[in-house]
């Protein structure tokens, strides 16, 4: 695992960007792999490889990009490594770009699932700001894309089910 570790921050300080898009992507794909297979208990023979494929596309194309380049100009406009610029960064983000954010997502996986936005936005009101204070607040810049992606498996799978569900 340590070994793992070194090679992604290895791969991380030599390709920054495409490192973070891939693992949002994959973290996305991990979220519905648990969606189908722990929330909705398909079983292997009736999961959906194409529903996978296209929730991580919405990660490589959509989540990867826009939340990685939010984070840089959330760390260009809130500047500070104290408490209250990750608290201040926190509500910046909450504010500001989570409700676009959630909306842009929920009507990219409706309109690639044939949902309406309306169907889960009512289901889809809370994030997780403590989460995000202690991403501003201790992880380096180019780390917190993956922080939030670690942590938002479970959000991802939530989503998936939500998104997916008919």
């Amino acid at each position: 695992m340590a070994g793992l570790w070194r090679s992604y921050q290895v791969l991380m300080a030599k390709r920054p960007w495409t490192v973070q898009i891939i693992t949002a992507g994959s973290l996305v794909g991990v979220g519905d792999v648990i969606s189908q297979q722990l929330i909705e208990r398909r079983g292997l023979a009736n999961h959906s490889m194409r529903r996978t494929a296209k929730m991580m596309s919405i990660g490589f194309f959509f989540v990867g990009p826009v939340v990685g380049g939010w984070y840089k100009v959330l760390d260009k406009l809130v500047t500070g490594g104290t408490g209250g610029a990750a608290l201040k960064k926190m509500l910046v983000d909450q504010v500001c770009f989570a409700p676009c954010f959630l909306g842009a997502f929920l009507g990219i996986s409706g309109a690639l699932n044939g949902l309406t936005v309306e169907q889960n936005v009512t289901k889809l009101k809370r994030l997780w700001p403590p989460v995000q204070i202690a991403n501003f607040y201790f992880i380096p810049l180019h780390h917190r894309l993956a922080v939030v992606q670690i942590v938002a498996v479970a959000w991802n799978s939530y989503l998936s089910w939500k998104a997916n569900k008919m």
